[in-house]
């Protein structure tokens, strides 16, 4: 582990149950790689003021694989100093590290609300961080999301670079489609402008959200998954899965949705 971990303080602010819609999707998406690890551990990479969701992190992931481990990062020594009382070792444990990863080697790693306090031009290098830091076959999530919880985008990273965008609301307050703009990951939040194709997918899902209004009359479920489908059919590349887009969670690749001077490789699958 380097001297000085790499990164910067950040406000740490959070709230109980704040990441759970990107808990369950760890859950569900990385369970069985997690059950089938010589060494199931994930980060939790800038829990905050309070270790309370690097807990709740735990707790979820061991009801999909029960001999997960989960350390929490902080580069404050204060911060890792309170959070040392909840430790529960070895299952739960607090150390100082930044995007280094403190030397470890994870499966996984949860990165929320950390990168949206940086400058768009330091993603690359901590992504690029993440990504060589992690276990063969491991994944990477950097996020952000509001609050409550009840808003959030994330973008998948694995060592061969970023592979998806997910979105995640709760639908009962979700407005309209464009709430996701608000909160996308510091990669894309300044590049919600026309000509860039983030803005375009959400643009399309919005106009497909819009002509769903007759599904509202069948609850939110059936109008968000209805949009999710005719955005789809539209010739995004989004993950076939139903019973996801009706629980307000979508995934779409990432190089339909990358900013546009980063890659001249940005397909639609169309």
């Amino acid at each position: 582990m380097p001297a000085r971990p790499l990164g910067a303080i950040t406000r740490g602010t959070t709230n109980p149950n704040r990441l759970r819609r990107v808990d369950r999707y760890l859950a569900h998406r990385y369970g069985r790689l997690l059950r089938g690890a010589a060494d199931p551990l994930v980060v939790d990479l800038g829990y905050g003021a309070s270790p309370v969701t690097t807990l709740e992190l735990a707790a979820r992931l061991r009801a999909a694989a029960p001999a997960v481990r989960v350390v929490g990062l902080e580069i404050d020594p204060a911060r890792v100093a309170v959070a040392a009382e909840a430790a529960d070792p070895p299952r739960v444990e607090f150390r100082r590290g930044g995007f280094e990863l403190a030397g470890l080697r994870p499966v996984l790693v949860r990165a929320l609300n950390v990168l949206r306090q940086y400058d768009e031009a330091e993603v690359p290098a901590a992504w690029t961080a993440l990504r060589q830091g992690l276990a063969a076959g491991g994944a990477a999530i950097d996020g952000t999301c509001d609050e409550l919880g009840r808003l959030a985008c994330w973008v998948t990273l694995t060592a061969a670079g970023p592979v998806a965008l997910t979105l995640a609301a709760r639908l009962s307050t979700l407005d309209h489609p464009a709430m996701f703009a608000e909160r996308l990951p510091k990669a894309l939040i300044h590049r919600n402008v026309p000509g860039e194709p983030v803005h375009d997918f959400l643009s399309t899902l919005d106009a497909c959200w819009r002509d769903a209004a007759p599904y509202a009359a069948f609850g939110a479920r059936q109008r968000f998954a209805t949009a999710v489908r005719a955005t789809r059919a539209a010739g995004w590349p989004i993950d076939p899965e139903p019973d996801r887009w009706r629980r307000g969670e979508l995934t779409v690749g990432w190089p339909a949705v990358a900013p546009a001077a980063a890659s001249d490789t940005r397909q639609r699958g169309r």
